[in-house]
């Protein structure tokens, strides 16, 4: 064998072995969580789980916020992203991210609520008047809402005076009259209702929902179009095999409460987003080409 066709094979074998090497070890984003340590106590026994069951490394890529990952999928500096709704109809669009698995979250949508004895009773009724939601640009306490009220006649960016603070801090405003109604996810305002009646406070009867939006599309993990199809593949499939193994991983996390009672869903599809791409319409963004709030 000449020394020409030997040099070449060892060349080939070297780029097979750093392709190799690059598949096995792969990065994972999580949007909504901020620095190192945060990633590790919520997602760390999923990291763990998800690399035992695919043969994978996974290492946390912490990022600022949802711009900083959108731009890390677009420079490939980040393999997979764990996101919401919101996000992921900015980060296809952007970085054409394409979905590996969905989240189903049991009684996912969002609700606008009033005081019971109170004079709203329909969302005409907030014609006017000051109307709360949560952080800006969430899918499920800010653009969930005002497509809700969108949905019921009433033009958000006009008709209706809006804020934005926690969670906590709405719940406080609708009790003592400085809002209307507040907005949020359902699961959010169950929980209030009963930490409210625990501490010896209002009834639930006190409160009134005047409007909810319907189901919201999944969360997604999303993974990067650098990413191989058979990478993309195996991660998918250890879903569907191992999934009530990942799923208990992720409710070790306090904060990731929220996915209790959820499943993985495989055949998520593009077009099931189309609602959350109206929510940025009705919010005055259309071109769902930037976060709102970053």
């Amino acid at each position: 064998m000449s020394l020409i066709k030997r040099v070449g094979m060892v060349l080939a074998g070297m780029v097979c072995f750093a392709s190799l090497a690059q598949a096995e070890t792969i990065k994972l984003a999580v949007t909504d969580l901020v620095g190192l340590e945060e990633l590790q106590r919520e997602f760390g026994a999923f990291k763990n789980e998800l690399a035992k069951v695919t043969g994978y490394e996974i290492q946390f890529l912490p990022v600022t916020n949802r711009t900083a990952a959108v731009e890390a999928l677009r420079f490939n500096k980040v393999d997979f992203v764990l996101t919401g709704p919101a996000e992921y109809v900015v980060m296809q669009k952007r970085a054409n991210a394409r979905i590996v698995v969905g989240l189903s979250r049991p009684d996912y949508f969002a609700t606008i609520i009033t005081m019971a004895d109170g004079p709203y009773s329909t969302v005409a009724d907030l014609k006017g008047s000051k109307v709360g939601f949560g952080e800006v640009g969430s899918t499920s306490k800010h653009l969930g809402p005002i497509q809700a009220l969108a949905d019921a006649g009433l033009d958000p960016q006009h008709d209706v005076q809006v804020v934005n603070t926690k969670i906590p801090v709405l719940w406080e405003a609708l009790k003592r009259g400085d809002v209307a109604a507040i907005g949020m996810n359902h699961q959010n305002f169950v929980g209030l209702r009963q930490q409210e009646m625990e501490k010896g406070g209002l009834q639930p009867g006190a409160f009134r929902v005047i409007a909810r939006g319907p189901d919201l599309p999944n969360d997604v993990l999303m993974a990067g179009s650098h990413v191989d199809d058979q990478v993309v593949d195996t991660v998918r499939q250890a879903f569907v095999e191992h999934s009530d193994a990942l799923i208990a991983a992720i409710l070790t996390g306090q904060d990731n409460q929220k996915y209790s009672g959820m499943r993985f869903i495989t055949n998520v599809r593009d077009s099931q987003y189309q609602y959350v791409r109206s929510m940025y319409a009705t919010a005055g963004f259309p071109e769902y080409a930037d976060f709102i709030g970053d």
